[in-house]
């Protein structure tokens, strides 16, 4: 078996297992829910500031992945405008593709980061996590004032809620502590190593107790056009993009293995909360885990 799906076995495993679970009632139905907030507001807050918090990254490395991660997304942005042109999707139908083909599962991507790249590996992913979230959020909300609002779209929360971000708040955390070098004390270390090592099983078994497998039920053609766009041509952009911009090494592993995750879960709230087509996005959040069990380390092993 290659070494990096071998790497990654584990990390579709525990969401394969998850899901089972939750199908399960293991430990109780109301269990996943709450494991899902725990895991949301301590145990990835606590991971990001203890491993970005011991990681010396080059200042430059910043500027290099705020770089490749604005012009990924103004890519697709733009391609997207050019599907709907062509498609002329309703829209609330149209609102679900372009989150679907350009939002990102964090918890995914920063479990997959760790395993296959290492702690620089993570590290990046983390920085990356922090810069894309807000950005993404932003340009959603736009979107769907745009497109699919039906009356004035109300920015303020949507910006408290990036603002009270957990894994932003995290990862600004561990970089200023990164930055000073102020180290953990062994008391501190001994308390937030054990949650960061929880962190990711958890993180990945709450994706697959959140995968709605009914909304499967018929595929659509905006299913399949945003999957394509999200799991397969991203990623090409991507690596494209680092090699205009003459970056290289494990940044543009990271930007190719961002580029190739699954959409966000929390899609389906912002849809749900802004006017989209919620089972829609449903349908597409759910397909795209199961599709990257495959594609991921299909476009890995092309693209690294």
């Amino acid at each position: 078996m290659p070494v990096m799906v071998q790497a990654l076995v584990p990390v579709f495993a525990l969401i394969v297992l998850g899901h089972l679970f939750r199908r399960w009632a293991f430990p109780s139905i109301d269990f996943w829910p709450q494991a899902e907030r725990f895991t949301y507001y301590v145990l990835f807050p606590a991971m990001l500031v203890f491993k970005l918090g011991q990681a010396r990254l080059p200042a430059s490395a910043y500027g290099d992945i705020a770089l490749l991660i604005g012009s990924m997304i103004l890519a697709m942005t733009l391609l997207l405008v050019a599907v709907q042109f062509f498609w002329r999707w309703s829209g609330p139908v149209f609102s679900s593709v372009f989150q679907g083909a350009i939002r990102f599962n964090s918890y995914v991507g920063l479990a997959a980061g760790g395993m296959l790249l290492g702690d620089e590996g993570l590290s990046l992913t983390a920085i990356a996590v922090a810069i894309m979230v807000p950005m993404l959020n932003l340009l959603c909300i736009l979107m769907f004032s745009l497109v699919a609002a039906q009356g004035p779209v109300r920015v303020a929360p949507v910006l408290r809620a990036i603002a009270s971000n957990p894994l932003i708040i995290g990862s600004i955390l561990g970089v200023t502590w990164s930055f000073f070098e102020i180290g953990f004390h062994p008391l501190l270390a001994g308390t937030l190593e054990p949650l960061s090592n929880l962190a990711l099983p958890m993180g990945l078994m709450t994706v697959g107790a959140g995968l709605q497998l009914k909304a499967l039920r018929g595929g659509s053609v905006p299913f399949m056009v945003s999957s394509l766009l999200k799991l397969l041509l991203l990623p090409l952009m991507a690596a494209g993009l680092a090699i205009l911009l003459g970056l290289e090494g494990t940044l543009v592993q990271v930007a190719v293995l961002l580029a190739s995750l699954p959409t966000a879960t929390s899609a389906y709230i912002l849809a749900r909360q802004l006017g989209g087509d919620a089972p829609l996005m449903a349908g597409i959040i759910s397909g795209q885990t199961l599709l990257a069990m495959v594609s991921i380390p299909l476009i890995l092993s092309i693209l690294w």
